[in-house]
């Protein structure tokens, strides 16, 4: 076990024994290093100003991801291998592909956040990334520019797409690189804060267990800002990114295993094919960069009533993993009991989420709104998975997020569903009784009555959406 943070900036090793475990990389970068060109503009990982690459090695390769460095603490980047923009051009001074292409291509206006985007661009540009207008759309939507200089910026991207920099380390020195750095257990102390990086699921158990006030760490998306908006400073942190068995997803007797610190990023992928739905709605979810630190695991056991992935997974008919002194195994949507409490005994954590694999991916149906499309905290979610067969409503699991103070399958409008015909009448039923079901809030995102008109027209929208497609297949089964 050490007690020294190891990583590698720039090329460089760098080992810390006196930076506090909750500074955050971008301050660390611009006060401690002098490193300017990472810039602070929101200071909670919406606007992209502070993008770096995050290096690891993966499995004797390497995985490059871009990440906000105003949420990134220092205890999380040990063992990693970290790039800001002041590295990437040569030592005679030439600029990197994707830097001349910025040049070339006018994609800089006042500057500001220039570096940002230059960063996620060579993100891309080191994984190889086809320059579609769909993936650099994707790619960018987490860099905003003021300036509005979105379409030079673009043609940046596709001018540098295979350009060669030759002087670039290549993946497996990298890779190479990091497996110099201790593998084991972090156990970092500096003053009177103290942050536990854990390798086993026994050893995160043990942490916990030694620090029941501890809190507990996976991507920051929610702790980073409570550390930089609300000067939020615990005095003991427990992170679960570097537990192995956490960080794997496994398929096994059509269940999917997803482990609690397994990012949005790593995960996309494989539950895209699980359910094109489901993918969809995780990218919605922040931007790349966001997507890439925050986790599954974390997004359930915080709690949040409008949290995106609750209600998918219950949908699905998810289950939850619960690690510590006893482990447990319960529904998924048994673990939120109000608005604030889970149901996490003393010693607990979430270790992994089970889905069940669908035999229909295109069965499930999510279905969104907030006040922008992308990248935003929602208002109402809803997602429907409705078995019909012959007509009549086998099963029906309607889940919403956003209308009471915990993820909630509407109970009375399933009821009105199942065993009934696929009619109007049918439908209309079903909608009145989410009135049964639901109470919702009002708050900044909507009123009581919004929320409660939405859920409604989502329900309807969807079975009249499915009942058209039905009506299609027919069609062109008998054609």
């Amino acid at each position: 076990m050490t007690g020294v943070l190891r990583f590698r900036l720039n090329g460089k090793p760098v080992a810390l024994t006196d930076v506090a475990p909750t500074t955050t990389l971008l301050n660390w970068l611009r006060d401690r290093q002098g490193l300017t060109g990472t810039k602070e503009g929101c200071a909670e990982g919406d606007c992209g100003a502070c993008t770096v690459a995050l290096r690891s090695s993966d499995r004797g390769g390497l995985t490059t991801r871009p990440v906000c460095a105003c949420i990134q603490l220092m205890g999380m980047v040990h063992g990693q291998d970290i790039v800001t923009v002041e590295a990437l051009a040569a030592p005679d001074g030439r600029l990197h592909p994707v830097q001349q292409a910025m040049v070339d291509c006018h994609g800089s206006q006042c500057g500001f956040c220039t570096p940002g985007f230059v960063m996620s661009l060579w993100c891309a540009h080191r994984a190889g990334e086809l320059p579609t207008t769909r993936a650099q759309n994707d790619l960018l939507a987490g860099n905003l520019c003021r300036c509005t200089g979105y379409g030079p910026i673009l043609a940046a991207g596709k001018a540098a797409h295979g350009a060669p920099a030759e002087w670039e380390e290549n993946d497996q020195d990298v890779a190479a690189a990091l497996s110099d750095f201790d593998a084991g257990p972090l156990d970092y102390i500096a003053g009177k804060k103290r942050f536990i990086a854990p390798t086993t699921v026994t050893g995160l158990t043990q942490a916990i267990a030694d620090h029941p006030a501890a809190t507990i760490l996976s991507g920051a998306t929610d702790i980073g800002l409570w550390v930089t908006k609300h000067g939020f400073d615990p005095d003991v942190l427990i992170y679960t990114g570097r537990v192995a068995a956490l960080t794997r997803i496994e398929e096994a007797d059509g269940i999917l295993r997803i482990g609690a610190a397994v990012t949005y990023a790593q995960a996309l992928t494989r539950l895209t094919r699980l359910s094109p739905a489901l993918g969809n709605l995780i990218r919605r979810i922040g931007a790349r960069q966001v997507r890439a630190m925050g986790t599954i695991g974390g997004n359930i056991a915080n709690g949040s009533p409008i949290g995106d992935m609750p209600p998918a997974l219950i949908a699905l008919g998810a289950r939850l993993i619960l690690g510590g002194p006893v482990p447990r195994d319960m529904a998924l949507e048994d673990f939120f009991l109000a608005y604030g409490k889970q149901d996490l005994r003393a010693g607990e954590f979430v270790e992994a989420i089970l889905v069940p694999i669908p035999n229909d991916p295109d069965r499930l149906a999510c279905h969104k709104v907030a006040k922008r499309r992308d990248q935003d905290i929602t208002a109402v979610l809803g997602c429907f998975d409705i078995q019909i067969e012959d007509g009549t409503v086998q099963s029906a699991r309607l889940v919403f997020g956003g209308m009471a103070g915990t993820p909630k399958r509407a109970s009375a409008a399933e009821a009105a569903l199942t065993g009934q015909p696929r009619a109007e009448e049918t439908v209309r039923r079903a909608v009145e009784a989410l009135t049964q079901d639901f109470t919702p809030l009002s708050d900044h995102r909507g009123s009581a009555a919004y929320r409660m008109q939405t859920a409604q027209a989502l329900l309807l929208r969807h079975w009249n959406l499915t009942a058209r497609r039905a009506q299609a297949q027919t069609v062109w089964e008998i054609g």
